[in-house]
């Protein structure tokens, strides 16, 4: 049957021979079925596949505005029975029922429909989206028809529809939705899942590796029940939609154990929501794996030996410091040393590690809590981050007084962060003794294992490497030809940019002169720090990522 979709596109001028060609090998080697293959590689549109497999099968294929079924053909069918096979029967034929399916092939549902009306299905195809919106209009519309019309409710304004919501929420055809995006997430290796509502439509995208893609969104007129279904796992107000919420979920997807957080605010067309998914497994990494270079591995695990002092990880959101933070107590972790983290939020669980969730509204906040950490005798004290005054001084004060203090900063870079701890109102004498090491990261895409290839750069992107390092370029570089593996965008996974700056005797003499982050960053460089972009095209040209990825990531040294 795959050839004879791809014949069929072919004679219809939807497909060339040389693209059906490339779709046939790449399903020899991934096993996937061609017709999904041709829409993931750009080759055709569904609507071209799906057609093209309705007349290989010899079925019928009904476009969207075709599905309106007849009241007589809704009664015939139960709603459960419509719900659990997204079957919509259209109508009464010459003692046939004509029924749409998004699989025309489930024998299944054809048997179970033949039992329950009498009458033999005639299957024909339609758009599993199209349908999915139309079933629920036809038997909201035929529930609806049995009621008394005289019957009139009136609600008050802030309460319309919250029982429907409920109601629908619950309806297995919204239960899957749901379920169906946590898993394909999980199985995209996404980190955030986003649904949003538009004037004409609802968009979902996952962020996978740093970057956000579109994914087929549900029927427009699902999206309220959708976010009431996230409301109720997350065990948030479902009649709340007026104020932002936040919410957690905690479940096993796919022998994954994962953690989502849901944050949920009020937009102009509805409620936007974010799905964080925290993969327990994938804390598990060794700082081996972050993408450290030998030097700076054997560099930054000697100020993790040090007794006391402080580390700072400083980058944005999303650049991995917490991760290369919990790498780092893993490293150092043993009966004998107390550790304890005070985080907002407790993103992983760490085995043999006492960890505080910050809690603004109770009083908890990054600095009360630090000082009581102080007191309960810890070796290693982690501070998820610094972000006033108070906290930055207890810290400073911990790492003076035998502890070792880990946080995190949102700084550009290495030398950044020791001018923005003076702005924060840090003594300077007193930081210059605390401080130990600032290390600034980022994350790069890596190039899939599985489609690489050597070929020649960009001739923009090559001069561009080519100015910064002074000419140093190989000829060819390796780049991702786009699989099944990676989703066709070339990469897969992601590794550390690392910028490790280790406070010496002349920097310390800086930071007491407040001198500036770029005299800190020129002295550092001197000493021999490499910097985040330095780091960058040193892995361009080990073949791990490539130069777009650099330039997406970082900012051209000054």
């Amino acid at each position: 049957m795959a050839e004879a979709i791809g014949e069929i596109l072919v004679r219809q001028g939807k497909l060339t021979p040389e693209r059906l060609q490339r779709a046939v090998q790449e399903q020899e080697r991934s096993g996937r079925p061609l017709a999904e293959l041709l829409v993931r590689l750009g080759f055709c549109s569904e609507a071209d596949v799906r057609r093209a497999t309705a007349e290989s099968l010899g079925i019928p294929c009904v476009e969207p505005a075709a599905l309106r079924p007849e009241m007589e053909a809704i009664a015939l069918v139960a709603p459960e029975l419509a719900q659990k096979y997204q079957a919509l029967p259209l109508k009464r034929e010459n003692g046939r029922l004509v029924v749409a399916l998004d699989n025309p092939l489930n024998l299944a549902a054809l048997d179970d429909l033949r039992l329950a009306t009498g009458l033999h299905p005639t299957p024909v195809y339609a758009d599993p989206d199209a349908l999915r919106a139309a079933l629920l209009d036809a038997y909201r519309d035929a529930h609806e028809g049995r009621e008394d019309e005289a019957d009139i409710e009136v609600v008050r304004e802030g309460e319309e529809n919250v029982a429907e919501l409920q109601r629908l929420a619950r309806e297995a055809l919204v239960v899957r939705l749901v379920n169906n995006l946590l898993r394909e997430a999980v199985r995209s290796r996404a980190s955030d899942i986003h649904i949003e509502a538009f004037e004409d439509r609802v968009q979902v995208r996952y962020r996978i590796d740093g970057v956000l893609h579109e994914v087929p969104p549900p029927p427009q007129r699902l999206y309220p029940a959708i976010v009431s279904r996230v409301k109720i796992l997350a065990d948030l107000d479902i009649a709340e939609r007026r104020l932002p919420q936040d919410g957690r979920i905690k479940t096993h997807l796919l022998g994954h154990e994962i953690d989502i957080r849901v944050s949920i605010v009020p937009t102009l067309h509805g409620e936007a929501v974010v799905m964080r998914l925290l993969d327990q497994s994938s804390i598990q990494l060794t700082l081996e794996q972050l993408g450290f270079a030998q030097r700076d591995l054997e560099r930054y695990e000697k100020i993790l030996a040090r007794p006391h002092g402080m580390l700072l990880v400083t980058g944005p959101t999303g650049s991995g410091k917490t991760t290369t933070l919990y790498a780092s107590l893993r490293r150092i972790y043993s009966p004998e040393k107390k550790i304890i983290t005070i985080e907002d939020p407790v993103e992983y669980q760490l085995s043999g590690v006492n960890q505080i969730q910050v809690r603004e509204r109770i009083g908890l906040t990054f600095a009360r809590g630090l000082r009581s950490i102080v007191r309960q005798d810890p070796d290693v004290i982690m501070v998820g981050e610094i972000r006033d005054r108070e906290t930055l001084e207890i810290a400073i004060h911990a790492a003076l007084t035998g502890h070792f203090v880990y946080s995190t900063l949102h700084t550009n870079d290495a030398a950044g962060a020791i001018s923005r701890m003076l702005d924060m109102g840090a003594e300077p004498y007193l930081l210059a003794s605390s401080l130990q090491a600032v290390m600034a990261q980022r994350l790069a895409r890596r190039v899939c294992p599985d489609c690489r290839v050597l070929r020649e750069p960009d001739p923009e992107m090559r001069m561009v490497m080519e100015r910064e390092t002074n000419g140093d370029v190989p000829d060819r570089l390796w780049y991702g030809e786009g699989c099944t593996t990676c989703r066709f965008t070339g990469y897969v996974g992601r590794v550390g940019l690392f910028e490790l700056l280790l406070v010496s005797e002349p920097i310390r003499r800086l930071t007491l002169d407040r001198a500036s982050a770029s005299q800190i960053k020129a002295q550092a460089t001197l000493e021999g720090m490499r910097t985040l972009r330095q780091d960058g095209w040193a892995k361009v040209r080990e073949g791990t990522t490539t130069i777009e990825e650099v330039l997406r990531v970082s900012i051209e040294d000054e």
